[in-house]
């Protein structure tokens, strides 16, 4: 594929989109990644690299293992990903405590839009494809509904196993990779590893992510091939049970301390933003949501008329 320097400048930007949702529990990159129609060529990319990648490297030298890669794609994704989670991490972590209820909100016009234009795509809707569509909501709907664990573990070890596991959940639609950070305690150390260059625990988790990541991109790659159609409706049904993560308006439950002895929520229930305890910011709100849902029709709409060309 001929690639210009415009188009590989527009790949970075689709990684800054990514990595800025990754960086948000509740909100997947991998969302990102297929509405903004790169995620089958992602998958196939990454599943290049095996060992027919290496005999190339050394029969045929880098240029042309670079070109079997997809290097220039690759490396164009992963520098935005990499600049976004690196510059982002901390002004997410800003909105997620000052302004929570309007970064929620333009995340969940984003995923709600995401679900209608992943629907689309599948392309035989029969008993199957819907059983499958629900049992991917209920499952998306109960990992939202778990208990985050209370210890926070920043082992060199298990931050290494978070990333390998976090790492599938990130590219699979719907299922934020964040969020499973969260649950399994590791979400505040990973973040403040980024924030205080903590290199070793951020190469452990990068290292993690990398096996993961080779590993269950060929598992994604074999369902996009041989399964596609039940492959989107299960993802369909993913993101619409993820939904419940990421409504803006939730009462807090229980709280617990964290290691600055303040006290944060632990666990949530999504409520009506009319019985909301406190300012709801219903309009600001709701003008989010619109601006999140327009902006996937208009990425739509744009991957279209790119298509047509």
């Amino acid at each position: 594929m001929n690639r210009t320097n415009k188009n590989y400048f527009v790949i970075m930007l689709k990684g800054l989109a990514m990595g800025a949702a990754d960086v948000v529990p509740g909100v997947s990159g991998g969302t990102i990644a297929f509405i903004s129609g790169i995620y089958e060529e992602l998958l196939e990319s990454i599943s290049t690299i095996n060992l027919n990648l290496l005999k190339t490297l050394k029969k045929q030298g880098f240029k042309a293992a670079w070109k079997q890669l997809n290097g220039n794609f690759l490396a164009s994704l992963f520098v935005g990903i990499f600049i976004s989670i690196i510059s982002l991490a901390k002004v997410i972590s800003w909105l997620l405590v000052s302004q929570p209820i309007l970064l929620w909100s333009f995340f969940f016009g984003l995923v709600l839009a995401s679900v209608i234009y992943i629907a689309k795509q599948i392309t035989n809707w029969n008993f199957i494809a819907v059983i499958t569509l629900i049992l991917g909501g209920i499952l998306a709907y109960y990992i939202t509904t778990l208990n985050p664990m209370i210890s926070e573990n920043s082992s060199t070890l298990f931050m290494f196993f978070s990333g390998a596991i976090a790492i599938c959940a990130m590219i699979l639609p719907g299922i934020s990779g964040s969020f499973i950070l969260v649950l399994l305690g590791a979400y505040k150390p990973v973040l403040q590893a980024i924030n205080n260059r903590d290199y070793t625990t951020i190469i452990a988790i990068g290292l993690g992510a990398v096996l993961g990541l080779l590993l269950f991109s060929r598992v994604l790659k074999y369902l996009f091939t041989y399964h596609k159609n039940y492959t989107l409706a299960v993802l369909t049904g993913f993101i619409i049970g993820s939904l419940n993560k990421i409504w803006p308006w939730k009462k807090v439950l229980t709280f617990r301390t964290n290691s600055h002895g303040e006290q944060v929520p632990f666990n949530e229930l999504s409520v009506s933003p009319f019985s909301y305890d406190g300012n709801p910011q219903i309009t600001y709100a709701f003008l989010l949501i619109i601006v999140g849902f327009s902006l996937i029709l208009i990425l739509e709409k744009l991957a279209v008329k790119n298509i047509t060309k």
